[in-house]
């Protein structure tokens, strides 16, 4: 028999009229048709065009110019500078090539699903009982590329929702390409990829125990100079060295910004084609410190990269890979405190059974352990986590997910020992939510899925996907469903 649970009436929408500018790559000829056609324009005539397209599209975007002058210098990066000397066209004539090698994306306009939810930095000026939270979405747009957005609100005494206005802009953050990479760590990760050694250690030994991006290329031009090793072999290796360093790096945004206009949207080559399902977690270290962290899976387009996102405000975020044979495939989460004096993770290494990893460093993941596995009907297919577990006096308690008939996804959960996880103290035999009537439809039917729950006064809090097309949230009352449990 099932446990009684409460939809709440919040729900989120894709919303079309959510969208950013992105670069608009073009061909080499179409590159040089379009700049001959701008050179060649009368400059009063240009400055007429850009004056129509600023009326147009300034109130849409904050600071519109200063985003077709960082395009214009990446079209300057593509074209050859003895052929076309750029910098000495006027200011209109460059804003204006970045206005061509620009376009509008819409983050929302597929799917806005898949949420997890923390506690917000911030907590001053609440009612007695009140909480301030943030919660991330899976944003999907056109040709399926996801991104993760944020919605900031308060829930209050008794269980009900009061969000906060959504901000009229959205942008990604400015990157910072520049960091510190760690040899040895690096290059476990290029083994992991089955990479050819003599190349890994041509690049690896011009470089200190410690290295930054600028200093990794020039290695790698030194090996490409190379003439020892055949050229295609050696293109393809440095190119996959490269893709692995340029999934590391930080991103900040202006301390003027809303967190509702705020987007993590792919901008290393292994995250091309999305950002998927992030599972943020307030994390407590030994010393009391507490950081926010997110797995994700990073997807190019043919292979994925399990990743983790760091952050103490949600203004300044750090990405970086996760390595070991536990930090593979998707579904990994994080604990929020450590456990006899070691991290720990969730993960689905072999894409059907729950795993349990150990590790010292947060960033290495090497001896998974099997948790759980498919038991009843409803999860035969695969079993995994939505999100990290939480901890109560009971013990460690996780929202799980089964897939069974017809692919449809039901939540579950699972109670673990505090002090030894591996210990499983009870399971929910029937599904704690099924997609209803209403939430069957939708771009993938038959779906329930969260990436992140918590507890607030004495209620479990789910956020999920519904059929992978919108979100919700639904309540379990947490007495009940630990008495079941134990």
């Amino acid at each position: 028999m099932r446990l009684p649970v409460t939809r709440k009436s919040n729900r989120f929408y894709p919303d079309p009229r959510r969208v950013i500018i992105r670069f608009l790559e073009n061909n080499p000829q179409q590159t040089t048709a379009i700049l001959k056609m701008i050179i060649s324009l009368p400059e009063d005539e240009v400055t007429l065009l850009l004056n129509n397209i600023l009326r147009e599209f300034s109130q849409r975007h904050r600071n519109i110019t200063k985003i077709f002058n960082h395009h214009f210098q990446k079209v300057k990066k593509l074209v050859d500078s003895q052929e076309w000397d750029l910098d000495d066209l006027c200011q209109t004539k460059q804003l204006m090539i970045g206005a061509y090698f620009s376009q509008e994306y819409s983050i929302e306009s597929a799917a806005f699903f898949n949420p997890s939810i923390v506690e917000y930095p911030d907590q001053a000026g609440l009612d007695e009982g009140s909480k301030r939270i943030i919660v991330s979405f899976r944003a999907t747009g056109e040709g399926h590329i996801s991104s993760i957005v944020f919605r900031v609100g308060v829930i209050d005494l008794n269980g009900n929702f009061t969000f906060e206005k959504v901000g009229r802009y959205i942008e990604p953050a400015e990157r910072i390409k520049r960091n510190e990479y760690n040899r040895d760590v690096f290059k476990q990760k290029l083994e992991e990829m089955d990479l050819d050694k003599e190349i890994i250690s041509s690049v690896l030994s011009r470089l200190n125990n410690t290295f930054v991006y600028g200093e990794l290329r020039l290695a790698v031009e030194e090996t490409l100079a190379m003439n020892n090793i055949p050229s295609q072999h050696k293109k393809r290796t440095t190119e996959q060295i490269v893709w692995l360093a340029d999934s590391h790096y930080e991103i900040v945004f202006s301390k003027d910004t809303h967190p509702t206009e705020r987007v993590i949207f792919p901008v290393s080559y292994t995250e091309r084609n999305g950002i998927e399902d992030a599972r943020f977690v307030k994390f407590k270290d030994d010393d009391g410190k507490i950081t926010y962290y997110a797995t994700y899976t990073a997807f190019s387009g043919t292979t994925i990269l399990p990743k983790l996102i760091e952050t103490e405000d949600f203004y300044h975020f750090r990405i970086r890979p996760l390595h070991g044979k536990g930090a593979q495939n998707k579904n990994l989460a994080l604990f929020p405190r450590k456990i006899n004096g070691k991290y720990a993770m969730f993960s689905r290494i072999d894409g059907t059974n729950s795993y349990l990893n150990y590790s010292e460093n947060i960033n290495i993941w090497d001896n998974p352990i099997l948790l759980y596995s498919p038991k009843y009907s409803w999860e035969y297919v695969k079993v995994g986590n939505c999100g990290s577990p939480l901890e109560t006096a009971a013990g460690w308690l996780v929202v799980t997910h089964g897939v069974g008939p017809l692919r449809q996804y039901s939540l579950g959960a699972v109670l673990l020992d505090l002090e030894d996880p591996t210990k499983i103290i009870g399971r929910l035999k029937d599904p704690l939510l099924v997609p209803n009537d209403e939430e069957r439809e939708g771009y993938v039917p038959n779906v329930v899925y969260s990436c992140g729950s918590m507890i607030h006064e004495n209620m479990l809090i789910i956020p999920y996907g519904i059929s992978d097309s919108s979100s919700g949230f639904v309540m379990v009352e947490l007495d009940k469903l630990l008495k079941r449990l134990e």
